[in-house]
């Protein structure tokens, strides 16, 4: 059967090439630049197609068309949105802490690329694969935190404040869910490096592997996932009702398109990881014993696993927005300190025991596995 097209196979062709005509610095540093520009355009391309796929789902829900003008079917509608923003005019504010208002986006787009760069997208395809992946991608996400809360502060509006001092704490309190979740998922895998633990899910997904642990580890990071990203019905840092656009009120132009970037970025980061640890990542699906069925599902490339699975958990972060009353803020904080987290630390000291007991699916039914 043929080589499914996987773009791994291009990156070796194109590095072989380089070390054949030219210095290994060289090569080393136009692959840098070319990894970065990679990522950039990815970030960049992703975001838009989030766009318009979240205003036809939103549409489909409430029985409207949505986009239906710019191009066929509207899509090219994110691409205009995109040149206005662009062209807008930065609004100057008078009162501000001009260097913290200015740097405050900075760390929402930094936070965020950060994370994306250490997603493995495919086989081969990591711009970094840390042996501490689990503990860099949690590490570096909570920075985004500072970005929200300098905006808040230096922007001298007390609506903007008052959405940078929910948003800190609905972040903080959902970061510790979000991470005792991957942390029951680390110790049934026993490493934190993405590569190796989707390796480990070749015949069986974690999901599955842990039994009823790991599934409810796998709820419990979509709920925290889906509260770190402000997005419904966990918005109230941004609620237009209560807080015209809260801590990003301020900004216009380029500036305010860092955080409408940055948000939805942050969505597709939040699916990605938890299709990385729970879900396989760019593992096709296999069966032990059916070899037919596995190189059937071997040629469809790994990419595009990896994107569909995305795309199903994006789906359901939609499906949840849209369907939900916003919560008031002893809501959400309740939510979290007096069931999720309890929720999260009983069910790691569970996982614990599952594997040290070898209870896992993998060690009871090696055969299969």
């Amino acid at each position: 059967m043929q080589e499914p097209l996987e773009i791994s196979n291009l990156t070796t062709w194109l590095d072989t090439t380089l070390r054949g005509i030219m210095p290994s610095m060289w090569v080393i540093l136009i692959e840098c630049v070319l990894v970065g520009v990679a990522l950039l355009a990815a970030y960049a391309v992703i975001a838009l197609i989030l766009i318009y796929a979240e205003r036809k789902i939103t549409a489909f829900f409430q029985a409207r068309y949505g986009p239906n003008r710019v191009g066929k079917y509207g899509i090219l509608q994110s691409v205009a949105d995109m040149i206005k923003i662009l062209l807008k005019e930065i609004v100057k504010i008078n009162r501000v802490d001009r260097f913290l208002f200015f740097a405050a986006p900075f760390f929402m787009i930094v936070a965020s690329m950060l994370t994306f760069g250490a997603i493995p997208f495919g086989k081969g395809l990591h711009a970094v694969d840390f042996n501490i992946g689990v503990l860099y991608v949690t590490a570096v996400s909570s920075l985004g935190i500072i970005g929200v809360l300098l905006a808040g502060w230096s922007s001298n509006n007390k609506y903007s404040m008052i959405g940078a001092m929910r948003s800190g704490a609905q972040f903080v309190s959902y970061e510790l869910s979000a991470g005792f979740a991957l942390m029951t998922i680390v110790v049934l895998a026993g490493t934190m490096q993405f590569s190796t633990m989707i390796e480990g899910q070749r015949y069986c997904w974690n999901l599955f592997n842990g039994h009823i642990s790991s599934m409810i580890a796998f709820v419990l990071y979509l709920i925290s996932g889906h509260a770190e990203t402000n997005r419904g019905p966990f918005d109230i840092p941004e609620a237009e009702s209560e807080l015209t656009a809260g801590y990003h009120t301020e900004y216009s132009g380029l500036q305010f398109g860092f955080y409408y970037l940055a948000e939805y970025l942050n969505m597709f980061i939040i699916a990605s990881i938890a299709t990385t640890v729970f879900l396989g990542g760019y593992m096709p699906i296999q069966v032990h014993g059916w070899e037919g069925f596995n190189q059937v599902m071997t040629f469809i490339p790994t990419y595009v696993w990896f994107f569909g699975k995305t795309a199903v958990l994006i789906f359901l972060s939609l499906w949840v927005r849209w369907s939900f009353p916003r919560l008031r803020i002893d809501q959400l904080l309740n939510l979290e300190w007096k069931y999720l987290l309890p929720i999260n630390l009983v069910n790691i000291v569970v996982m614990v025991i599952i594997v040290l007991s070898g209870l896992t699916l993998t060690d009871l039914f090696p055969s299969l596995f």
